[in-house]
């Protein structure tokens, strides 16, 4: 009997762990969707030298809507030999106030870019801005925008 109770606690362990991995990597909570939208803003960027690209590659930047969990994949690639160092990057959910993400998605990014499998968003639309720099101290922003089904 004891044993047969091991057996049945171990596979409910088991279950709940494969549930768990299946939702996916929570980046941004329901509360914090919640929270106001900031005005709009236009993003203006100067300079003489160009920092490097960052480009959204899935979803498809022209995706309409895509299911949550989702896979989030964005590139760097770095300009004139310089590198770029994933401690230099930040990630924030444009909201009123900011909310840096960048801690909830250290794990994922690499010199090369944002490498998220399985991504929890709440319904809605959310945009998040992604700030580096390379090597040489050239800076680059841009922002993506996620539509999660409802």
């Amino acid at each position: 009997m004891v044993a047969l109770a091991k057996i049945i606690a171990v596979g409910l362990t088991f279950g709940l762990a494969l549930t768990g991995a299946a939702r996916g990597e929570q980046l941004i909570t329901p509360a914090e969707a919640a929270l106001p939208s900031p005005p709009e803003v236009a993003l203006t960027l100067r300079g003489i030298t160009r920092g490097p690209a960052i480009e959204q590659i899935e979803p498809a930047p022209d995706t309409k809507e895509v299911a949550s969990p989702m896979s989030l994949k964005v590139a760097f690639s770095a300009r004139n030999n310089a590198t770029i160092d994933p401690s230099n990057v930040k990630v924030t959910y444009v909201k009123a106030p900011l909310v840096d993400l960048t801690e909830r998605i250290k794990a994922y990014v690499t010199p090369t870019g944002i490498d998220m499998k399985q991504v929890e968003l709440p319904p809605g639309d959310h945009v998040i801005r992604i700030d580096l720099k390379d090597s040489q101290g050239r800076p680059s922003t841009t922002t993506i925008k996620l539509s999660i089904k409802k």
